[in-house]
């Protein structure tokens, strides 16, 4: 009993001095920096944001396109543009939902 109480006083003594220890650049718990000083994680979420940012903008142009060509068509007539944007948008779209799945 004694020295299982002895053990768990050293085991803690060790985790807070290693919690104390300071932290140095190329350490491996240390995520990688940019030369500038910034978070590498940091800048390519706030790059891949930006093009969230930019594709959801396209996406919702062909959308709105996309209907107003379908609002023109008649029932009975599918043109190949029509039918290429659609695939534009899923593709736009699953890029998007990638970039987001990624974190």
């Amino acid at each position: 009993m004694r020295r299982s109480s002895i053990l768990l006083a050293l085991l803690a003594l060790a985790l807070s001095l290693d919690a104390q220890r300071p932290r140095r650049p190329g350490d491996p718990d240390e995520p990688p920096r940019l030369p500038n000083g910034k978070s590498q994680q940091d800048a390519i979420l706030k790059a891949d944001h930006e093009k969230d940012i930019e594709d959801s903008r396209e996406l919702a142009r062909l959308a709105t396109e996309l209907n107003d060509e379908i609002e023109k068509g008649s029932a009975h007539v599918l043109s190949v543009a029509t039918l290429k944007k659609t695939d534009d948008i899923e593709k736009l779209a699953k890029k998007i939902r990638g970039r987001m799945k990624r974190y």
